[in-house]
Parts: structure tokens; C-alpha cells; sequence
């Protein structure tokens, strides 16, 4: 199957052919049709598995078709760096085309954001915070959008969004067009669909809570005094062309770069206290190979595009199992093979039970020469029954990780 299978206008088909897209991933083969056709719908797939374009070029043809002359649609992203991303992907696929979007989000100048929603532009993409602020002045309308995208909808809900997603859906047309877009379909998230989406179709690609499959996942067992030491070793094999390093703490991502920078390694850092200009000149550095490690928080975790990264290093294991999915998506994009490896001590064996229970596997060991590694395992589930009397069917035994 190819992209000339859908019915879109030359000028995309042409877009898609100049971005090097040929065939179509299954979510974009799965949406784009239904997209096309007007139905809402309610979209989950692993990471790194195309959905922004899956959303962008059905969005694309329509208003190419329609030549609105303001906004017509409004994307709504959780990060400045996702909408940053998305807005990249919008130029290569309205290239040959005259639509033209404006990025509101913080940290931005709001000068150049007027500029650009005066210009009329087409598509917003949007962080909630900094829309709401353009609707109160008076520079940004929302009353003839068409298209709304709610994207990475459970990480909007992750970070507090819902209050400022419920102002932003009652300023909207109540006759539109709504596309939610998620990698993992929570309770909350699914409670969300049903307020904001009507009757929406539902596409669902790959399996739940479960990374890509060309990824090799390896924990490396350490102490705590190693965890340095090991990290550098692993950085300097040959095979690691491009590494993004997770840590807990905004500090600690600081310590490790630095740590990294001082060993002769070109290590970036990205949090949330670093400015944008900072955050944006870490990645667009990353992208472009003038460092070949980014050392990161979770803020880099959940869809950030960025290709050729060949290793993911957990150099601290999440707090939650689920973010260990997306933070090793960041590696093996649109089926390419990749590796992750986790550093885990002995402090971190119950959060390592915790990511091989909701994957069902038991990780390989790496080892790492000229280190004497510790033997680390993930405790297993302790049975916990209740004493004394009869028991009814509904006191069965329960489990949890030690």
C-alpha cells in the first residue's frame, strides 16, 4: 500500500513524496481515511508511530481545499517543544501549498504572534495556557474553527490541562470536526472523548503499554557510586551515535551533563527550569549532532521526534512503569532498531519489578567490562490474605510489589 491510495490533493501528495514518506504506518493508514470522511475520532498507537502526520495531512488537504482566510484549525499540544515539533512537520507538508499557521505558546514573543494571527493564519498550535491568554485579549478567534486535534491527550490530563481544555472546547463551534490523539487510553482520557467528541470512530494500533518491538531492552546492574563511572563507559562504546540520558531530578540532569561535558563528552541538558531559547538551542543542537548526548527529565519523555537516536540510557529508572515506555520510544522511531538500557541498583529492584510486570518480560543483564556488577532481580509479588474467619468469595488474595 502506498499514499496514492488515499484521495488528496497533488500538492500534498507531492508534500509527502519531498518529506520521503511512501507508505503509509498502520495509525496513518487506520485515520487518514476516517479523517478524510469527517468523523471524529478517538486515535491510540504506540510511540513513534507516525501519528502527527496521520493528522496533519488529511487536516492539510481539507483546508487546501477550503482556503479558509483565519483560523480554521486548532491544534492543542501539552509542550512548547511538541507544538514546536508539530509546527516543523506542518511547513514540510503545506509546502506547496498557501497555508500558514502561528505557534501560541509561552515563552515565545507574543509580538510575533500577533504578527502571525494577523496574517491570517490558518492552523493554531497551541499550548492551553498561552491560547487562553490570546482569546482575552481579543487577538486569537476560535469562532469559525473547523478542525480541532487534541493531541497527546493523556499527557494534557498528566499535567492539570482539563480546566483549560474545557474553556477552550466552549469557545469552539459546537459543529466541528475533533481528532484526540493519545498513546495510551486511560479512564480520564476515555471520560475526556466522551465530552468532547461526537460519536467518534476508534482506531487502535499495536499493543497496550507495550514499546516498540525493535527495541533490544537491557538493565545494567549497579551501586550507587558506579552509576557515573558506568554511564560514561556506556556513552563511549562505538555503537552509540546518539544518546538520550533520563533522570529524576532537574539537578541531577544538570550534574550529569556536566559530569559527561567534563570527560570530553558533547552532552546538552533539557528540564523545565532551563529557558525556552535554551531548551529549543539543546534540541535543535541534539538534531543536528553538535551533541551527541542529551541528557534529560521526563520532559523530553512523550513525543518528541527526534531521529537517529540510537540509544535510550535510564541512568534512573521513572517513578511511573508507564513513562519507561515512552521515555525508550525515544529510540526506534518508524521501525527503525534501537536499544535501551536501564542503570539499576539495588534501591530501585521494586520499580524494576513494577516495568517487567506491566510488560511481561524479564530484561537481559548488560555487563559492562572492568566493573564488578551487583546480582539485582525484581522482588517478586508478596501474597497478602486476610486472617481469622470464613472467607467469602470476594476476600480472594492480593498482590503487590514488595
Amino acid at each position: 500500500m502506498s499514499f496514492s491510495a488515499f484521495t488528496l490533493t497533488p500538492e500534498i501528495h507531492r508534500s509527502i513524496r519531498d518529506r520521503g514518506h511512501h507508505e503509509p504506518t498502520p495509525i496513518q493508514w487506520g485515520a487518514i481515511p476516517v479523517i478524510l470522511e469527517g468523523h471524529d475520532i478517538v486515535a491510540t498507537a504506540e510511540t513513534g508511530s507516525g501519528k502527527t502526520a496521520a493528522f496533519l495531512i488529511p487536516l492539510i488537504d481539507r483546508l487546501h481545499r477550503e482556503k479558509p482566510a483565519g483560523p480554521a484549525a486548532l491544534i492543542i499540544e501539552p509542550t512548547r517543544e511538541l507544538a514546536a515539533q508539530v509546527e516543523r512537520e506542518f511547513m514540510l507538508l503545506a509546502r506547496h501549498t498557501k497555508l500558514r499557521s502561528a505557534l501560541i505558546v509561552g515563552g515565545e514573543s507574543m509580538r510575533k504572534q500577533f504578527d502571525d494571527l494577523e496574517k491570517g493564519a490558518q492552523v493554531l498550535i497551541v499550548c492551553p495556557g498561552r491560547l487562553i491568554d490570546h482569546t482575552e485579549r481579543g487577538s486569537a478567534s476560535l469562532a469559525h474553527v473547523k478542525v480541532v486535534v487534541i493531541d497527546e491527550a493523556d499527557r494534557l490530563l498528566d499535567m492539570g490541562f482539563m480546566p483549560q481544555l474545557r474553556r477552550i472546547m466552549k469557545m469552539l463551534p459546537r459543529k466541528r470536526q475533533t481528532l484526540m490523539f493519545s498513546a495510551t487510553m486511560e479512564s480520564a482520557a476515555e471520560r475526556m472523548a466522551r465530552e468532547f467528541l461526537d460519536n467518534p470512530e476508534r482506531i487502535s494500533i499495536g499493543e497496550k503499554a507495550a514499546p516498540p518491538s525493535s527495541i533490544r531492552q537491557s538493565i545494567c546492574p549497579v551501586t550507587t557510586g558506579q552509576k557515573g563511572d558506568v554511564l560514561l563507559a556506556l556513552v563511549s562504546r562505538p555503537e552509540v551515535d546518539s544518546a538520550i540520558v533520563f533522570t529524576r531530578t532537574r539537578d541531577r540532569t544538570d550534574r550529569v551533563a556536566k559530569m559527561l561535558a567534563r570527560a570530553g563528552v558533547r552532552a546538552v541538558p533539557i528540564h523545565g527550569d532551563r529557558s525556552q531559547g535554551q531548551r529549543n538551542a539543546a534540541l535543535a543542537g541534539f538534531r543536528k549532532g553538535t551533541y551527541r548526548v542529551m541528557v534529560a527529565t521526563d520532559v523530553a519523555a512523550r513525543g518528541l521526534d527526534i531521529q537517529g537516536v540510537s540509544h535510550v540510557i535510564n541512568f534512573d529508572l521513572p517513578d511511573e512503569p508507564e513513562n519507561y515506555i515512552h521515555r525508550i520510544g525515544r529510540t526506534a522511531r518508524m521501525g527503525r532498531d534501537g536499544c535501551a538500557i536501564s542503570l539499576v541498583t539495588a534501591e530501585e529492584r521494586a520499580g524494576l519489578g513494577r516495568i517487567e510486570r506491566l510488560l511481561g518480560i524479564t530484561f537481559e543483564r548488560e555487563m559492562v567490562e572492568g566493573f564488578e556488577q551487583p546480582e539485582i532481580t525484581a522482588p517478586k509479588p508478596i501474597k497478602v490474605f486476610r486472617s481469622g474467619g470464613a472467607r467469602s468469595p470476594r476476600n480472594r488474595a492480593r498482590s503487590r510489589w514488595a
